[in-house]
């Protein structure tokens, strides 16, 4: 699916977006529905650690926050979506660009909305793996995210 004028206007902010850039990330996708989201990591000056392979930290870093902004941005402003955990497997070292891609199903939201109705929260568990161009996993991620009804101030 491609792009729509608004999705790549947020992917060109969110690249602009301090906290993220610093991690040396890139986002390269942003479907039209919000849907899912493709990055990139180079390994660079940015990203490369003490023993020249890819800083953990900035793989960590340019997974951290993808899951939450695309349930704020679908959900709407009603709900809230945190990070409540993640567990890291590093299975190589990084010694090349890598790319991961976020996706959750259509029917998610209105399921998530609908458990809502009756929880005070719901939590969600995705599986994120980064890997090079070939598909070899050098990090794989699992993130726990809690979603909330906002409360009125």
């Amino acid at each position: 699916m491609p792009e729509s004028l608004k999705s790549r206007t947020m992917r060109f902010l969110f690249n602009l977006y301090p906290c993220y850039r610093r991690t040396g990330v890139r986002i390269t996708y942003v479907s039209a529905a919000f849907d899912e989201i493709r990055i990139k990591l180079p390994l660079n000056w940015k990203t490369r650690g003490y023993n020249g392979t890819m800083f953990g930290g900035s793989m960590y870093g340019c997974i951290d926050p993808v899951y939450v902004v695309m349930f704020s941005l679908n959900l709407g402003k009603r709900y809230i979506a945190w990070d409540k955990a993640a567990t890291i497997e590093f299975r190589k070292p990084g010694r090349e660009t890598l790319y991961s891609t976020f996706r959750f199903a259509a029917g998610e939201l209105d399921g998530i909305r609908n458990e809502l109705d009756t929880s005070e929260k719901v939590e969600r568990v995705y599986d994120v793996d980064l890997c090079d161009a070939a598909g070899v996993v050098y990090a794989h991620f699992r993130k726990t995210i809690q979603i909330r009804k906002r409360t009125p101030p």
